[in-house]
């Protein structure tokens, strides 16, 4: 892939927990950050999808033919609603099977008598897939052409992250430059509205917020382009300043 060109991703959050409002996913914005900023690659596309193997199929195939790549989590583990794997299998239409290598690296982990039936289910995947190197718990995740099929516990998933920087190739980071003005949204919507239309390569985002009762706006910009960064932000910050918005650069998180 080239450098100069824009690499997209999606992430596909498997499991009926994360619907069922149980548990609160933590994924998207760790992934979505670490690829852009350690690896060049932008998140164009977040899923949630149930524990439901048609479901699976289908997003995946859809997903994989839109996107450079698509990471999964949820849904490997040793229980019987664990199903990604076997999902990512039948939308690749190959085997899914026990993995010999994936099974070493269990047995040496757990000892032979450590391993039991659920824990020895973590070894099968796609077949013909690669692993994905999980230092914590060695359960591994796979990746199987352009879709990587990762762990849905954030330190896990995290880890596995590192193990993939090098698998992967993205291009131009997306660098952002925030400022945070006292005006409301209406006050600076046509200066924003014109610059949207008279600066293609450039994404400008409002956001409201309210302190002590007054009424405020953070406005971020990005883009792959440094001069364009520094050119637009500093037109908004002046018409802020104009307007008499106390305009001030802030990080962006």
């Amino acid at each position: 892939m080239s450098k100069d060109r824009t690499v997209t991703a999606c992430l596909i959050i498997i499991g009926n927990e994360i619907l069922s409002g149980r548990t609160r996913d933590a994924n998207l914005s760790y992934l979505a950050k670490w690829l852009n900023e350690e690896v060049g690659i932008q998140m164009r596309e977040a899923r949630v999808i149930p524990d439901i193997e048609d479901t699976i199929v289908d997003t995946v195939n859809e997903c994989r033919a839109k996107f450079d790549y698509v990471f999964t989590t949820g849904g490997i583990g040793p229980t019987h609603d664990d199903i990604t794997t076997e999902a990512v299998a039948k939308a690749f239409g190959i085997e899914h099977d026990l993995l010999p290598e994936a099974h070493e690296v269990l047995k040496e982990y757990y000892g032979p008598e450590g391993l039991t039936s659920a824990r020895a289910r973590m070894a099968y995947g796609p077949v013909g897939s690669t692993l994905i190197d999980n230092p914590i718990s060695k359960a591994p995740g796979f990746q199987i052409e352009n879709v990587f099929i990762m762990a849905g516990i954030p330190q896990i998933m995290q880890v596995m992250c590192d193990s993939l920087k090098h698998s992967l190739t993205g291009g131009k980071p997306v660098k952002s430059r925030s400022i945070r003005t006292e005006l409301p949204e209406s006050r600076i919507a046509k200066v924003l509205t014109e610059l949207d239309q008279q600066y293609e390569h450039v994404d400008i985002g409002s956001y409201p917020f309210f302190n002590n009762g007054k009424a405020g706006t953070s406005l971020v910009v990005r883009t792959t382009e440094e001069d364009l960064l520094i050119e637009v932000s500093d037109i908004i910050y002046q018409s802020a300043f104009e307007l008499g918005g106390n305009p001030v650069f802030e990080e962006v998180d």
